[in-house]
């Protein structure tokens, strides 16, 4: 595996950031601001200077502020992507057998503890290196972190070795891989410039390309629990991802898939990683399920291991029904000082000892399970931060005992918090007071469900 570590691509200018004059923060955030583009120069130097000291975490933010609110156009936020790619170091694989998967977040999502051991069951190598939660929704790096003593800190030539040795592995992102991402990343997290199209791409692909995967599988979540909130801007998300990845010379596919309400039943570190160890036995949610197996199928169609994305979806379809996505997971954890006996005793796993119900108000099914409240409950009992800084309570969860389409009975449980003693009266008034704003249940059956919205592929890299 050859690496670099440059400043910027070979197409941009040459010059380096320690030979130009500085430029005044102030100025370019009042430039940006005020709806003007700025040009790579300024973008690059810009965020030099923030790697360096010299612009303060205030200043930042008040640019992200300014990004968000003013948007970038197709430069901006290729010089965006640029600037943070080769902020760190940059991995070379040769290897086509190289995909990774990007979830663009939502309520619920922990789809990649599912997708990448059916991927790599199936020959695909599969490098994942992940961010932490954002907002209302998780990180995948706050979810395997549930599991003791997993080591997510890997270095970059552990990581090296891991996917070479083993052809999968997770970790958090470091300071060797696009470091400004990772600054850039807790700041908007706790600034409210989450849901930006240019930071999302210039985030997702800085960490992607870095990696050095030939392909890539986005899932875009569109709905009231993901960053995007409608099909027109989860489309226009798609398309600059897609564009940016074929700028690089990848192959991408994506897809918009549906949050409307949360994706399967758990939500919180612990009770996910369970859910996905439930689908890979064959059991769990059918949403998670279904969800996966398109995203890891189509993870096999881009390295060139299946004809079609059809038939990658069931050759992993296969794996999971033969249990190799489990055994695979399993050595995963296995390989990075987790537990080795971890898909058989859930009891490893930090779960808060308080279980309290929440009971429908009425018979019927649901027409709405609200899930950015949710989300943003979870936050509030410990299980995502309201600081960058906030260390993460893996216990605490909520699990959705009723779901879709599924018949409720008045008085029943539809959902449990998991949490702790001292956090009993702030359980009981978020259910008294926030009720009617989550769940809605009518008589009908709930509306159809689409899963899969859209979905588009565009192939780069030519496979020999």
């Amino acid at each position: 595996m050859n690496t670099r570590n440059k400043k910027f691509d070979q197409n941009n200018d040459s010059a380096q950031a320690d030979n130009r004059p500085k430029l005044s923060p102030a100025s370019l955030i009042a430039k940006k601001r005020d709806g003007q583009v700025l040009s790579k120069n300024e973008i690059q130097l810009f965020i030099d200077q923030y790697l360096q000291g010299e612009i303060a975490d205030y200043q930042m933010s008040a640019m992200l502020m300014a990004i968000y609110l003013q948007g970038m156009d197709k430069k901006e936020t290729a010089a965006l992507t640029n600037t943070m790619l080769y902020s760190g170091r940059v991995l070379e694989l040769k290897d086509a057998h190289v995909i990774d998967k990007h979830s663009t977040g939502g309520v619920g999502d922990k789809t990649s503890f599912i997708v990448a051991p059916l991927a790599r069951a199936c020959g695909v190598k599969v490098p994942m290196i992940a961010g932490r939660g954002l907002g209302h929704t998780g990180g995948t790096v706050d979810k395997i972190e549930a599991v003791p003593q997993f080591n997510s800190g890997l270095s970059l030539d552990e990581f090296e070795n891991n996917l070479y040795t083993h052809g999968l592995v997770l970790m958090g992102q470091t300071e060797e891989i696009a470091p400004a991402d990772k600054r850039m990343y807790a700041l908007r997290d706790v600034t409210a410039t989450v849901e930006s199209i240019p930071l999302i791409t210039a985030s997702i692909m800085s960490k992607k390309l870095a990696e050095g995967a030939r392909g890539f599988v986005f899932d875009i979540k569109a709905g009231r629990g993901a960053f995007m909130k409608d099909l027109k801007s989860a489309r226009l998300l798609m398309k600059s991802l897609t564009e940016t990845g074929a700028r690089f010379k990848r192959d991408v596919l994506a897809s918009i898939t549906d949050m409307s309400i949360p994706l399967g039943r758990a939500i919180g570190n612990s009770l996910e990683i369970i859910e996905c160890i439930e689908v890979l036995k064959g059991r769990g949610p059918e949403d998670l399920k279904q969800v996966s197996l398109h995203l890891a199928g189509g993870m096999v169609y881009l390295a060139g291991l299946a004809k079609t994305h059809s038939d990658g979806i069931k050759q992993v379809t296969k794996a999971l029904h033969r249990g190799e996505g489990l055994s695979w997971f399993q050595k995963m954890i296995t390989w990075q000082n987790g537990p080795d006996n971890l898909v058989d005793h859930y009891e490893i796993l930090p779960i808060a000892p308080v279980k309290t119900p929440i009971l429908a108000h009425k018979k019927g099914f649901f027409h709405k399970i609200a899930p950015i409240e949710l989300g943003l409950f979870l936050v509030e009992l410990g299980g995502g931060r309201k600081r960058k800084e906030d260390k993460i309570d893996h216990s605490v969860g909520i699990v959705l005992t009723k779901h879709w389409d599924e018949q409720i009975e008045k008085g029943e449980p539809i959902a449990y918090i998991y949490h702790h003693p001292h956090q009993t009266n702030q359980v009981q008034d978020f259910i008294k007071n926030s009720y009617d704003d989550i769940f809605k249940i009518s008589s009908s059956r709930s509306p159809k469900r689409k899963l899969i919205l859209e979905t588009s592929i565009k192939r780069s890299f030519k496979h020999v």
